[in-house]
C-alpha cells in the first residue's frame, strides 16, 4: 500500500467532514449576506466576497495537501522557527503594514491583504507545545512559568500594539492549556475570579464592592482570630481584591481608546444609545430574534438585505444563521462546532507524545475562545472585540490560519503511533 493510501486510511474523516461542513455553509452564508435579488448575482461571482471566498476555500485545499506531505516530525522541529519567524512578521506589520479599521494588522500588494495575527495563534501553538514537551516540570519552576507566559504574552503584546484587542485577547486561551498539563487549580480559580470580579465592577458601583470585601474580610478574620498566617493571608487577598476594583475604573476611562470604551459601554447597557454605540449589537440582536424558530428563508433576511448589521459578513456572521435559518438553524450550527470542540479534545487526548498532545488541546482551545465568544457578542453576551467564527466567517486569512491550525493536529494525529511517547 502505498504511503498516501496509508495516510488517508489514518486521518480522522469525521472532524474533516465538520470542517468541510463548517466551511461551505460559511461559504452559503457569505454569499446570503451580499445578494440582492434584483441584481441576479451568481455566488460563484468573483467581485462578491462569496467569489472571493470559494477562491480562498481552494487555496486552503492546497495549503491541506501541502501539511500532508510534508513529514510529521517537522512541525516538532522547526516550533520555534515558525514562532521567530510570525514574530518578525509581527514587528513588521507593525512598522509598515496598513491601518484597517483602525488597526494596523494588514499587509496590502494590490487587492490582495494578509492579516498576520491570524497565523500567529498557531505559530503559538506549536512553540507552547515544543517548551512543555521538552520542560518535563514546567509548573514547578518560577523561571519556566515566566518562560511559558512570555511565549504567549510576545505575540499578545505585538498585536495589542497593533490596535487589535480582539484578537490578542485569544491567547488567554492557552491557560485552559496550561491548566490541563498540570497549572495549579488555585491559579487558574483566582484568574477566573478576577475575570467575574473585573465584569461586577462594570456593573456595580465600586462604593459597594468595596464595602462587601472589606466586611467579608473582616468576619473571615474574625473567625480565623488565632491563625495569624491565616489574617496575613486574608489581608493580602482583600487589598488585591480592592486594588482590582479601583483600577478597572483607570482601565477603562484612561488606558482603553473610545472604541473600546464603547464597546463596553454596548454590554453594560446597549440601550443607553442604540443609534450609536449600541447599533451593533442591537441591530443583531434584533436580526437573529426575528428569525423566530425556523428562519425567513435561504437569502430572505431583510435585515440582511438592507444592511442593518455592519461586519455580517466577518464579526457578525451568526446574525445571518440567526435569521434566515432561526433558532433551528442556529442550534445545528452550535451543535457542529461543539461536535468539533469534543473531536478535536478526543484526538488531543489520545496522542502518545506530549507535543501531539499540547497542540491538539492549543487547538480546542483557541477554536474554543473564538466560537464562544463570537457567537457571545453577537447575542450581547460578550463585548464586540471582533474576532472572526472558525471556518464560517469570511476572510482569507483567518480561512488559512484556522485550516492550518487545524490540519497539522491532524497530520499529527495520523501519525501518532510513531511519534515517540513521553
Amino acid at each position: 500500500m502505498r504511503d498516501s493510501d496509508q495516510l488517508a486510511n489514518r486521518l480522522d474523516w469525521g472532524t474533516i467532514v465538520l470542517y468541510l461542513l463548517l466551511v461551505s455553509l460559511g461559504w452559503l452564508n457569505i454569499f446570503a449576506v451580499v445578494y440582492d435579488v434584483q441584481a441576479d448575482q451568481s455566488i460563484f461571482d468573483l467581485s462578491l466576497n462569496s467569489g472571493k471566498q470559494l477562491v480562498w476555500i481552494a487555496t486552503a485545499t492546497l495549503i491541506v495537501t501541502v501539511i500532508m506531505l510534508v513529514d510529521f516530525r517537522f512541525y516538532s522541529s522547526f516550533a520555534y522557527f515558525f514562532y521567530g519567524g510570525i514574530i518578525l512578521i509581527l514587528i513588521f506589520v507593525l512598522l509598515f503594514g496598513r491601518e484597517v479599521a483602525g488597526s494596523k494588522s494588514w499587509f496590502t500588494i494590490g487587492s490582495f491583504r494578509m492579516q498576520p495575527s491570524e497565523f500567529a495563534k498557531f505559530a503559538t501553538a506549536l512553540a507552547v507545545a515544543k517548551y512543555l514537551s521538552t520542560n518535563n516540570r514546567v509548573f514547578y519552576s518560577l523561571k519556566s512559568q515566566l518562560t511559558l507566559f512570555a511565549i504567549i504574552g510576545l505575540p499578545a503584546i505585538l498585536i495589542v500594539l497593533q490596535g487589535d484587542t480582539g484578537t490578542a485577547m485569544v491567547y488567554a486561551a492557552f491557560v485552559l492549556v496550561f491548566y490541563r498539563e498540570g497549572f495549579s487549580p488555585l491559579l487558574l480559580g483566582i484568574g477566573i475570579a478576577s475575570a467575574i470580579l473585573f465584569v461586577l465592577t462594570l456593573f456595580i458601583s465600586q462604593v459597594y464592592l468595596i464595602i462587601a470585601v472589606v466586611v467579608t474580610a473582616f468576619l473571615l478574620i474574625g473567625i480565623n482570630s488565632r491563625k495569624t498566617k491565616r489574617i496575613i493571608s486574608i489581608s493580602v487577598a482583600a487589598v488585591a481584591v480592592i486594588s482590582l476594583v479601583v483600577s478597572v475604573d483607570f482601565l477603562v476611562t484612561d488606558v482603553l481608546q473610545p472604541h473600546q470604551q464603547n464597546r463596553i459601554k454596548a454590554l453594560i447597557n446597549p440601550d443607553g444609545d442604540p443609534l450609536g454605540y449600541g447599533w451593533n449589537v442591537t441591530q443583531s440582536k434584533i436580526a437573529i430574534g426575528s428569525g423566530g424558530v425556523w428562519g425567513k428563508g435561504f437569502l430572505q433576511g431583510t435585515q440582511t438585505k438592507f444592511d442593518f448589521v455592519p461586519e455580517q459578513s466577518t464579526d457578525f456572521i451568526f446574525c445571518t444563521i440567526g435569521e434566515e435559518h432561526g433558532w433551528m438553524g442556529s442550534a445545528l450550527l452550535i451543535v457542529l462546532f461543539v461536535w468539533l470542540l469534543y473531536r478535536v479534545t478526543i484526538i488531543a487526548e489520545r496522542q502518545k507524545s506530549s507535543f501531539a498532545r499540547v497542540y491538539g488541546y492549543s487547538v480546542a482551545a483557541i477554536l474554543f475562545f473564538h466560537f464562544a465568544v463570537n457567537i457571545g457578542m453577537t447575542i450581547g453576551l460578550f463585548p464586540v472585540i471582533g474576532i472572526p467564527l472558525p471556518f464560517f466567517s469570511y476572510g482569507g486569512s483567518s480561512l488559512w490560519a484556522f485550516t492550518v491550525l487545524l490540519f497539522i493536529l491532524l497530520k499529527l494525529d495520523a501519525h501518532r503511533l510513531q511519534m515517540l511517547t513521553r
